[in-house]
């Protein structure tokens, strides 16, 4: 079978048992994400960054797809969690690159006055993949070299 897209387990989370995403009925456009191990999210202060939580995969896809990470729609309201960049773009050539091997994480802020534990195994997104367009005058040439972060270095 030929690779087009899909879910692997990031190096070093091989032995941690990751479930793969999977959707949960028909119709769904996402993809369930969860933990990759237990995280505590403090109450957010100004000034803080926001906290990583780890989901101990990688994705591969077609050369004019992405993947896109959103939040639950119930994480704001029960337990306080916003994503801090709103919507994570992953790009095709995220998968592998040397710093990271490609493992994608949630950044979350707490709004809640209290910190939130989340649990490992528990859903914290959803990942939807999403084909796009290149202006006619595109000319990137570039390459990934770097993990999370790496695009504008």
């Amino acid at each position: 079978m030929k690779k087009e897209r899909g879910f692997e387990i990031a190096r070093g989370f091989e032995n941690q048992e990751i479930n793969l995403p999977i959707r949960k009925t028909k119709y769904s456009a996402g993809y369930d994400i969860e933990a990759a191990e237990d995280v505590v999210i403090p109450s957010f202060k100004k000034g803080m960054a926001p906290t990583l939580v780890k989901t101990g995969l990688k994705v591969y896809m077609q050369d004019d797809e992405m993947l896109l990470l959103y939040n639950r729609s119930s994480n704001p309201k029960k337990k306080g969690l916003i994503m801090a960049n709103s919507v994570g773009v992953i790009d095709k050539d995220y998968y592998e690159n040397p710093e990271n091997d490609g493992h994608f994480m949630f950044a979350f802020y707490n709004i809640k006055e209290e910190d939130i534990e989340i649990k490992k195994g528990e859903a914290i997104g959803q990942a939807i993949f999403q084909k796009y367009l290149v202006s006619d005058d595109d000319v990137a040439e570039g390459e990934r070299l770097g993990g999370f972060g790496s695009t504008t270095k």
